[in-house]
């Protein structure tokens, strides 16, 4: 295929076309060009992030707060700063801090970042079956608006744990995110189909490839998602790709077909600062312009970037 040849260039011409600028409003945030920890390249990205893009999966990493012992990802220091040093670069102004595995069940380094990035941030936490409703209650108060069931790898909690923390934070408004392998997923798909809170997949659901849309994991995600409280990061776009950058067209067409069925049920993230990807970071404009291509259509790049966050997260609808 053609595009398996395209270099960067080609690939933000072809899709910019037909883009316009409605949106460059005042208190639209300017990207510009910056070095940034855990990234490559330095150039902004040719998309113009509109007033309060949002990105929604992002991590903190501070060696001041004590690790898992059972941790597997022990990434070095992603802070606070170099977070916003990200935010310059790319023209986002809202952020979600999600607790990686690193910390197990310890929330303080996300709640911590979210009081020093102010109100335009929020948080998703991990907590197990141990935790309290005065617990879950403070840390509502302090921006958390989801829990992650992490099983990729395992961290601290566990697939029996799902529906009843459900039920929990369900009552606070908030949503369980999972992130884990397609195999993984399948098998808990029953319990899934049966919790009362909204669910939102990481990083495209991990759908496999090169089967893509056409696995069967594909169809069962969008299952849930027709359902009406199912939604999606589309988000790490090198996690199961097998063709790369800087198109991952693979990854790109499982974008594109969950941005055309539910533009309502899809939301943008980093994961800045792709703590899988060991070898080298990826190029963050790269992968910000690929919403380009995942959804052509300028009124649906809003919607992901602003108004599907603005609801997921509970954003004040007059900021």
């Amino acid at each position: 295929m053609s595009e398996l040849r395209w270099d960067r260039r080609q690939l933000l011409k072809t899709a910019a076309v037909g883009a316009t600028t409605s949106f460059l409003a005042v208190g639209t945030r300017s990207a510009a060009a910056q070095q940034v920890k855990w990234s490559e390249g330095t150039e902004p990205p040719k998309l113009q992030a509109p007033p309060s893009a949002c990105d929604c999966h992002h991590h903190i990493y501070d060696a001041r707060y004590p690790v898992d012992p059972k941790a597997v990802l022990r990434p070095a220091d992603a802070l606070v700063e170099d977070y916003k040093a990200f935010q310059k670069r790319i023209g986002t102004s809202r952020n979600v801090v999600v607790t990686p595995s690193t910390y197990g069940t310890d929330n303080r380094v996300s709640l911590d970042a979210v009081a020093a990035f102010g109100p335009q941030a929020r948080a998703v936490v991990v907590v197990n079956d141990t935790v309290s409703d005065a617990e879950l209650k403070h840390m509502h108060e302090q921006g958390a608006r989801g829990i992650r069931f992490n099983f990729a790898p395992a961290g601290a909690t566990t697939p029996e744990m799902i529906e009843p923390l459900s039920k929990r934070v369900n009552e606070l408004g908030w949503h369980i995110q999972i992130n884990a392998p397609a195999a993984k997923i399948i098998e808990i798909m029953p319990i899934l189909e049966k919790v009362p809170s909204p669910i939102v997949f990481d990083h495209l659901a991990h759908i496999p490839e090169p089967e893509g849309v056409n696995h069967p994991l594909f169809a069962q995600v969008r299952a849930l998602i027709d359902k009406g409280k199912t939604w999606v990061k589309l988000s790490g776009a090198y996690a199961d790709t097998k063709i790369g950058p800087p198109t991952y067209a693979d990854s790109t067409a499982v974008a594109q077909a969950y941005a055309k069925a539910a533009p309502e049920r899809c939301v943008w993230g980093s994961d800045w600062p792709h703590p899988s990807e060991r070898e080298k970071k990826p190029d963050d404009a790269v992968l910000f312009d690929l919403l380009l291509v995942w959804a052509p259509d300028e009124k649906v790049r809003h919607r992901i970037l602003v108004e599907n966050p603005a609801v997921l997260y509970d954003y004040p609808k007059s900021a």
